[in-house]
């Protein structure tokens, strides 16, 4: 599911009751109270398939969603939500815990509880909502992490992964490999749960078991940074450079191949882009990590049969048109 509803399309008069159908539809039962429910209710809801998981994104004016104990025994399919406040001050309390959500950052709020959460004046957030069934792991677990997920040295990574998603939920949603993002992303949220809720063993094993994914996502994020390399990844997951290759030797993965795999798709495409066309191949090449033009070159070519210069060529017309 792409679009959901977006009450500028609605007369005002029938606003309120719209936005609480497809809050309804989009998440779970819960009242839906508008600051100024006679004035100018503006809202936009998107839902955005990724396999077992969506993207769910509001973006309102005033807004107060409270979820009641006799709801939440209703709720037959229990969720869990990672979600990014991306404008506004958010005000969420649950199970005892109350915080001000700022814009960029994460909270997480079992959806199977009671909760209240609002903002007031323009706001807007965005959440990956998982069933609790695909977290695999005990409920006092989830719970326990909500209120202690800054705490987690995954907090920056999985923020910044839901974030990512968030903002691009309608093209990677369209992507063949979004089931596939989905599942990543489910990984990753469960291996930032157990260790917020710092719960051995199941911190030691979800680590390990998600060691791979969190990887790759590092990396993503790292590219154009030219030491990066194995040692300074193993480091950055607090894990040993030995305990690091076996984990990829058991995957059969090899991590530096595939870093420089990434560094020359992101270098090809930014090729193809005409905003790049002012820049030299070496700058291109250097934006990717890339501190030796003539390796970069002969890596290029050895991947694509074609220089970077031939492919720059080759692909201008393609850009016309």
């Amino acid at each position: 599911m792409g679009f959901l509803l977006d009450t500028a399309d609605i007369p005002r008069g029938e606003r309120v009751e719209a936005v609480y159908a497809a809050m309804m539809q989009a998440s779970v039962p819960s009242y839906v109270i508008h600051e100024d429910p006679g004035g100018d209710v503006r809202t936009r809801l998107e839902v955005w398939d990724f396999g077992s998981a969506n993207v769910f994104t509001a973006r309102s004016t005033g807004l107060r969603l409270l979820r009641t104990p006799k709801q939440a025994k209703q709720d037959a399919a229990p969720i869990v939500a990672l979600s990014v406040q991306l404008l506004g001050d958010g005000r969420h309390e649950q199970l005892g815990h109350r915080q001000i959500v700022r814009p960029g950052s994460l909270m997480m709020v079992d959806l199977s509880s009671p909760y209240d959460f609002s903002w007031s004046g323009d706001g807007a957030a965005g959440c990956l909502q998982i069933p609790f069934d695909q977290v695999g792991l005990p409920i006092d677990v989830i719970r326990r992490a909500a209120a202690n997920l800054p705490t987690s040295p995954l907090y920056h990574l999985v923020t910044s992964h839901v974030a990512h998603l968030v903002r691009d939920a309608e093209q990677l949603s369209a992507d063949p490999a979004a089931v596939t993002a989905g599942h990543a992303s489910i990984e990753l949220a469960r291996a930032l749960i157990a260790s917020a809720a710092h719960a051995e063993p199941h911190a030691r094993a979800v680590l390990a078991e998600t060691l791979l994914t969190q990887v790759r996502a590092y990396v993503r994020q790292h590219l154009a940074d030219p030491d990066l390399r194995p040692a300074t990844i193993a480091a950055a997951h607090n894990v040993s450079l030995r305990y690091l290759y076996k984990v990829c030797a058991q995957a059969d993965f090899s991590l530096e191949q595939w870093i420089i795999g990434e560094r020359l798709r992101g270098a090809r495409d930014e090729l193809l882009r005409p905003d790049s066309h002012g820049r030299t191949i070496a700058t291109v090449a250097r934006r990717w990590g890339f501190s030796d033009p003539t390796h970069f070159t002969r890596r290029f070519r050895g991947t694509y049969g074609q220089t970077p210069s031939e492919w720059r060529r080759l692909a201008a017309p393609q850009a016309d048109s």
